[in-house]
């Protein structure tokens, strides 16, 4: 049994991804010009994991009232809270941000964040063809969410490498290094979607 038009999950797993999407591009594009700004930032992120959080509660909520469920109740859940968990790393990497009054962001935050938005796309276009029932077809955006992930950790090690060899007051190597594991644990929380959406496959394809 696979996703109906108009299912009730079908809806609420598009809507998560949807939110998440929206997040990611507002994370990406917003521009901080001043320490004002990062606590505009923050509120604006965090009202995007509030969202989140509200239709990660209505999955939770109609999960418990139905007896049938189109793909095990298991794999909706754990679809639906672990694109929650991308929204909750991008957050805290906003509150990051606001605590240690970061107004630009250097070439490595850049960088893991278009690899986590390029991630997020291809979550919301495998959420589609979940909906769509294509599942053998997500299996590419599986992949690619992978290859971005892999990506991200070799920011990360280079991140730090250039932090240590160029970065000379102890605190902002603290501040910065954080920050960078951070990021790279949104790119980890993408590759497990990523994960969920190879067992749904494997289960029902």
């Amino acid at each position: 049994m696979f996703f109906k038009k108009e299912d009730q999950f079908s809806v609420y797993l598009k809507e998560i991804s949807a939110n998440l999407v929206e997040s990611t591009t507002y994370f990406t594009e917003y521009k901080i010009r001043d320490k004002a700004d990062t606590k505009e930032f923050f509120n604006a992120v965090k009202n995007y994991e509030t969202q989140g959080d509200k239709l990660v509660h209505k999955v939770i909520h109609n999960l418990n009232k139905v007896f049938i469920t189109p793909i095990e109740r298991e794999d909706i859940l754990a679809l639906a809270m672990h694109m929650d968990d991308v929204l909750d790393g991008l957050e805290s990497a906003a509150a990051m941000f606001e605590m240690y009054e970061i107004i630009e962001a250097d070439e490595f935050m850049v960088q893991f964040v278009e690899a986590i938005q390029l991630s997020v796309i291809e979550i919301d276009k495998a959420v589609d063809l979940l909906n769509k029932k294509k599942l053998l077809d997500m299996r590419q955006h599986a992949i690619l969410i992978k290859d971005y992930e892999s990506k991200c950790d070799g920011i990360r090690r280079e991140s730090i490498k250039q932090l240590f060899k160029k970065e000379k007051d102890p605190i902002s190597i603290i501040k910065y290094k954080e920050i960078y594991e951070e990021l790279e644990e949104v790119a980890d929380c993408c590759e497990d979607v990523a994960n969920i959406f190879e067992a749904i496959i494997m289960k029902n394809a």
